[in-house]
């Protein structure tokens, strides 16, 4: 028998009421319509849009952070409503716990889960740093640390309690450059040894075809998938950056395509709109 896929979303309609200045009725707000997503287990989906394309609505939706006004999400065959231990989330922000240090911030997640001794939390505490890549930095308080580091506790928090599936919603984005480009390969070394299925937002063109197995493109508002391609890249040798393969630049170039004619029609429909 086939196996479901191990998410399935899909979405007619998401909405939510807005008032405007001086106006006491609500109108509907339509942010995302029209969604028909499945991911594969084991699978690296990432995500790129406009801005206010409907993009952290819809990882909220696959948290299970928000409900869909008209639609259903799905996760190995059966709907689910709600948040679950089974699908961790990492957002931009680090939101980590000022007064406890790196590893007890990840153990954070576990305390939350229960279940485990203090003993058995700091082990699994213990591992998960040294597959983030942080050995020798357990006892450091979050001031302490840089922001590469940070954004590596805050990935060790959602990795801890083994989730099945990890939303990540832009981590990279406030990092510079260098750093991000470490982070993506470390990611992708992490997404190999744990075979976790990942869906991973972006504003970055580059960093959509460098991590993910396929991309896909979301429409302008409200939010749609316009395409999903897939990306297929020769290996690269030690030493080779894959980005400066041709086969990259094509690929960043028909999404940077459909991406600008969204911009082009987002921009007609604000001057649409009468002052």
């Amino acid at each position: 028998m086939t196996q479901p896929p191990k998410i399935e979303l899909r979405i007619a309609r998401h909405s939510f009421p807005i008032r405007e200045v001086g106006n006491v009725e609500t109108q509907e707000f339509i942010a995302i319509r029209d969604v028909d997503l499945s991911v594969g287990a084991g699978e690296f989906l990432t995500i790129v849009g406009p801005s206010g394309c409907g993009k952290t609505t819809l990882l909220e939706i696959l948290a299970g952070l928000t409900e869909p006004t008209d639609g259903s999400l799905r996760i190995d065959g059966i709907e689910v409503h709600g948040p679950s231990l089974s699908r961790g989330i990492v957002f931009q922000q680090y939101a980590l716990l000022p007064w406890r240090s790196a590893l007890s911030n990840i153990e954070f997640s576990l305390e939350a889960k229960g279940g485990l001794s203090r003993r058995e939390r700091r082990e699994r505490a213990r591992s998960v740093i040294s597959l983030i890549g942080l050995e020798g930095f357990e006892d450091r308080y979050p001031h302490e640390l840089s922001g590469g580091m940070k954004q590596r506790v805050a990935i060790a928090r959602s990795l801890v309690y083994e989730p099945d599936i990890l939303l990540m919603d832009e981590p990279f984005g406030a990092l510079d450059a260098q750093t991000r480009e470490l982070l993506q390969e470390e990611l992708l070394t992490l997404w190999r040894r744990t075979g976790s299925t990942i869906v991973f937002i972006t504003h970055s063109i580059e960093e959509a075809v460098y991590l993910g197995q396929r991309v896909a493109v979301m429409s302008s508002r409200p939010g749609r998938i316009k395409a999903l391609i897939d990306i297929d890249l020769p290996a690269s040798s030690i030493g080779e950056d894959v980005r400066s393969f041709p086969e990259f630049a094509g690929y960043r170039h028909r999404i940077w395509s459909l991406m600008q004619g969204e911009a082009a029609r987002a921009r007609q429909r604000e001057l649409a709109v009468p002052a």
